[in-house]
């Protein structure tokens, strides 16, 4: 059954009516929840704008002591399906009246410091971050409470996907005979592309500061200093839930610049640090033009660069509403910088659909072309995405139009995004692999981020699932969050010639090993080296690495463990914590087959530990 919003509120004020009746046997569990904390909540009537109480008799104070009752655990993933739902319930029921914003805020912030989600501290400054837009953002969605509670529950408690499933148009144009790729001749040009993701850089990241702090981001200013026990935080970047000081970005640079020439780079974003409770637009802003013109400044005016938008590049982080948002909760001020910042680099044409929607499409040379996604859009993360998550912005539609043109005039296509397209919405996610498969002789590279790893995600025909036709390249992040060296990408890719394919041909990654930077040989090292981890080519015994190839790997790891350990060695960049075994190694080779969200899902179904493996970084 499915209502609008104006009968959504009819529904849920006939429920407060009952409520206020108290009478509790026409009620299931979870609806004899949402009725008692609508009660305690909310025991002021409808639409009164009374003022916020302090002390413990106050409707806030009294709702979150509730949850002490209820014993919830420590996260919302051990909160029961059924008293979630009555939050959420309850939350709808609020949200009805703009006069209890306020109260809902204060009341969410008291609860999950009862909860102990978070530190009282970040809770508290999240939740004044977030509570205009995320509000905001249910009011306008329709969104029912089995839905959130699939977001922070699990599947079992319900279906996020709202508007599933969804499809874009493609052109009445038959796909064209696919003829496989073929290694290029000996000698033939290789275009050598810089790779840059997830720099995520702290200016309060000070040296000899707590690394286990008890904040979700340590290895600041604010997180104490360590004591004479404990190692603190190491001059180049330390190992544990840190990001990285600008000194450290800098000399990157400085190491890439010297290393090339580069015939051009790709930047999939992430540039501010993880303390998400408390960034502001300016601070925002100030990060994206610094690192921007770092990056200009280091590798010169002859090196093109093509950026795309990274989920931490807003604040609040993942927040990117779509363009039907105006005014002061829209974008703009964020896309309007990007475009300034970015002009050096890009054609007019490309500065216009970033500041519409954040993506955009550029002539690298001729016969190839870059498209850059805003993958936010993808992102279950994005609680905009709860008003509406059909094709937010067109730009899938978008995309396929400028695939099509592509096609007819002979040019391959390099897509760039944050996020990769397997850990996207199950719609967009599939509506993306369909498109990937109808255009795979004209898509020819796909890169991106966001995991911190060092992965892929491969693509298939859609029919059988066995032919492997595409390849998502998941680059290693430059920070060391959480636990890793720093490290960054170099791809070699068929050069610019006629009948080129552009595929990968190869791939370096490069790191900083910390031990080594941070002691050399009791205290930091100057100029320390940015080393070759491994070459793909060698490290695999690969020639290239086309789908076939890849495809090729994965069978080989799942039979040879001494080759998969070499990956799970990589995959950390070298800097490995835990083993990979077992249902470990099972998942970890079931998510490089997933380059599609419903193939995932079946991944996370081998063991209910799905987060031993990949933690997202969001």
């Amino acid at each position: 059954m499915c209502y609008d919003r104006g009968q959504r509120e009819l529904v849920y004020r006939s429920v407060a009516l009952r409520a206020s009746s108290m009478k509790p046997p026409v009620f299931g569990v979870s609806s004899v929840c949402a009725v008692f904390l609508v009660w305690t909540l909310f025991s002021v009537p409808w639409g009164s704008s009374y003022p916020l109480e302090g002390g413990t008799g106050s409707p806030q104070l009294r709702f979150v002591e509730e949850f002490d009752r209820f014993r919830l655990g420590f996260s919302w993933l051990n909160m029961s399906c059924s008293v979630c739902k009555a939050i959420f319930a309850t939350l709808d029921i609020a949200l009805l009246s703009d006069s209890n914003m306020e109260r809902v805020a204060h009341a969410l912030g008291e609860a999950c410091v009862r909860l102990h989600l978070a530190e009282a501290q970040v809770c508290r400054e999240i939740t004044e971050l977030f509570r205009d837009d995320v509000i905001r953002a249910l009011q306008e969605s329709f969104l029912w409470p089995s839905e959130a509670c699939a977001l922070l529950v699990g599947p079992t408690c319900g279906h996020f996907d709202i508007y599933a499933p969804w499809n874009v148009s493609l052109p009445q144009v038959p796909k064209p005979p696919v003829k496989p790729p073929t290694p290029p001749k000996p000698g033939s040009s290789q275009s050598r592309i810089l790779f840059l993701t997830d720099i995520h850089w702290d200016a309060q990241y000070a040296e000899g500061s707590r690394v286990g702090c008890e904040m979700p981001l340590c290895c600041r200013n604010d997180s104490g200093r360590a004591s004479w026990k404990h190692t603190g935080a190491g001059y180049w970047g330390t190992y544990g839930n840190c990001d990285l000081p600008l000194r450290t970005v800098e000399n990157l640079l400085q190491n890439v610049a010297k290393s090339g020439p580069w015939d051009w780079v790709y930047w999939t974003g992430d540039i501010p640090a993880h303390n998400v409770w408390s960034q502001t637009r300016a601070q925002q802003l100030n990060e994206l033009v610094t690192i921007t013109r770092l990056i200009h400044k280091h590798l010169g005016p002859n090196v093109t660069v093509y950026p795309a938008v990274g989920n931490h590049e807003s604040t609040p982080v993942n927040s990117f509403p779509p363009p039907f948002v105006h005014g002061n909760r829209s974008s703009r001020w964020l896309y309007d910088t990007m475009a300034e910042e970015w002009a050096p680099w890009l054609p007019k044409e490309a500065l216009e659909t970033i500041r519409r929607g954040g993506f955009y499409t550029v002539e690298v040379e001729r016969g190839l072309r870059v498209v850059s996604l805003n993958t936010n859009f993808c992102a279950r993360e994005n609680y905009w995405l709860m008003v509406n998550s059909t094709d937010p912005a067109g730009q899938l539609q978008w995309l396929i139009n400028i695939l099509q043109e592509s096609e007819n005039k002979g040019e391959k296509v390099h897509i760039i995004g944050h996020i990769p397209p397997g850990l996207c919405l199950s719609s967009w996610s599939w509506n993306y692999y369909h498109i990937v498969n109808r255009y795979e002789s004209t898509i020819t590279g796909q890169f991106f981020g966001h995991t911190h790893v060092d992965e892929f995600q491969m693509f298939y025909d859609e029919d059988t699932l066995t032919r492997p036709l595409s390849v998502a390249f998941i680059a290693p992040s430059v920070t060391t969050y959480v636990n890793l060296n720093p490290g960054y990408r170099v791809y070699y890719v068929d050069g610019n010639y006629p009948g080129s394919s552009r595929m990968v041909l190869d791939h370096e990654t490069f790191i900083l090993n910390l031990t080594l930077a941070n002691n050399q040989p009791s205290k930091p090292d100057p100029n320390p080296s940015w080393t070759l981890l491994y070459r793909a080519s060698e490290a695999y015994g690969l020639s290239t690495l086309f789908p076939s190839d890849m495809d090729a790997l994965i069978k080989v790891m799942k039979n040879d463990d001494r080759v998969f350990q070499r990956f799970w060695y990589l995959f950390q960049k070298g800097h490995i914590s835990k083993p990979c075994t077992d249902t470990c190694k099972t998942l970890l080779i079931c998510l490089l087959h997933s380059g599609r969200h419903d193939l995932v899902t079946q991944c996370d179904m081998l063991h209910e530990d799905k987060h031993s493996v990949r933690k997202t970084m969001c």
